[in-house]
């Protein structure tokens, strides 16, 4: 199949996903979509839940196996938008349509690869898998994937995601903290009482200048965020409890319990995590899709933003057509040349990867 043949076969798929609503948990309809389009190619697919994936023909279990992952579901369209969102508009070389840049052309660039590849005789494994719950890390998407006995035991993954196809050699870690600080509740006319939400400012201004001392190369500082801050009912009644949110942003150098543990100490507020799930990441240097990127130029760099390679138990990238800070953005789009070199760059890397 040659290239243009293939980047029209991608921006047919991607126009059919983007029109077809996949909030998360909601994605049966592009999952259906996706498993017919491997049909048309005679390409045999499994199911768990709405993640759809398939292995390449010659699969062998003796070789390693690398997994080619993106996500099909999107965040809700914001009220900006001034394009229907679900309608795949073709307009001055771009494709707009919710889901066109975070995540779908990564998405239909890693099928086009894979199928591209199908037959063809590698050292390795290729396992396509295109994903659910990847906006909410929900328990349902990859992460039911890698529970799953049928699904193959990956050696590294590809992560799609848009990069503007430079490859993300580590990505920080998520972890959000519900704090509550504890007072004595009083009556506010009177000296009685321990406002708590005064033990709660202290606390904040303490995380706000606790400066961690392990700085990342790539990923820089861990940076801790308070976000919500929610205290009393009455504006005569001292109140005795204050929650508040921080949201933590991990490098490599921490583990999201360290993290966790320095905080406690630093601070009288009870803290509890929502999840230890959303590790951070990072891929040796010396590893063969870093050793690949470096021979064909591709610029490596360190991600603030989350995918799923948080929930990876295995070494992962993650690159892929357009641009982040379109992601989640009103009349969000993919350039038309972005599609074509997305499909260009994953297949210009299994290429190498196989030489």
């Amino acid at each position: 199949m040659n290239s243009e043949t293939q980047f029209q076969d991608a921006k047919k798929l991607l126009g059919q996903l983007i029109a077809c609503p996949s909030l998360s948990r909601e994605e049966e309809g592009t999952a259906s979509i996706v498993e017919h389009f491997f049909k048309s190619k005679n390409i045999p697919t499994k199911r768990l839940h709405n993640n759809v994936w398939a292995t390449n023909l010659l699969f062998d279990a003796s070789k390693p196996t690398i997994l080619l992952n993106s996500h099909h579901d999107t965040v809700k369209a914001n009220a900006s938008w001034t394009l229907d969102p679900f309608s795949a508009i073709e307009k001055d070389s771009k494709l707009i349509g919710l889901g066109s840049n975070d995540a779908g052309a990564s998405l239909v660039c890693l099928i086009s690869t894979f199928c591209h590849f199908y037959e063809a005789q590698l050292p390795f494994n290729l396992v396509i898998a295109a994903t659910g719950e990847e906006e909410i890390s929900g328990a349902n998407g990859i992460e039911s994937l890698l529970n799953s006995s049928e699904f193959p035991e990956i050696s590294w993954a590809i992560i799609g995601e848009p990069t503007d196809c430079q490859l993300a050699i580590a990505e920080k870690g998520l972890m959000v903290i519900d704090a509550v600080s504890k007072g004595k509740s009083g009556h506010a006319a009177r000296e009685e009482g321990i406002n708590a939400i005064d033990l709660a400012i202290e606390d904040i201004s303490k995380i706000h200048a606790f400066k961690f001392p392990k700085i990342s190369d790539l990923l820089g500082p861990v940076k801790t965020t308070v976000t919500v801050i929610n205290a009393g009912k009455q504006h005569n009644v001292i109140p005795e409890i204050c929650e508040f949110s921080i949201d933590c942003r991990v490098n490599e150098c921490y583990t999201l319990e360290e993290v966790l543990e320095t905080l406690q100490k630093l601070v009288k507020a009870e803290l509890k995590p929502r999840s230890l799930r959303l590790k951070p990441s990072k891929i040796d240097s010396d590893h063969p899709i870093v050793q690949a990127a470096e021979k064909l130029g591709i610029q490596t760099f360190g991600s603030p933003t989350l995918s799923d390679q948080a929930l990876l138990h295995y070494p992962s990238v993650k690159i892929g057509p357009g641009h982040s800070g379109r992601s989640h953005t009103a009349d969000e789009y993919i350039l038309l040349d972005e599609l074509k070199q997305g499909i260009q760059t994953y297949q210009t890397l299994i290429k190498q990867l196989n030489s």
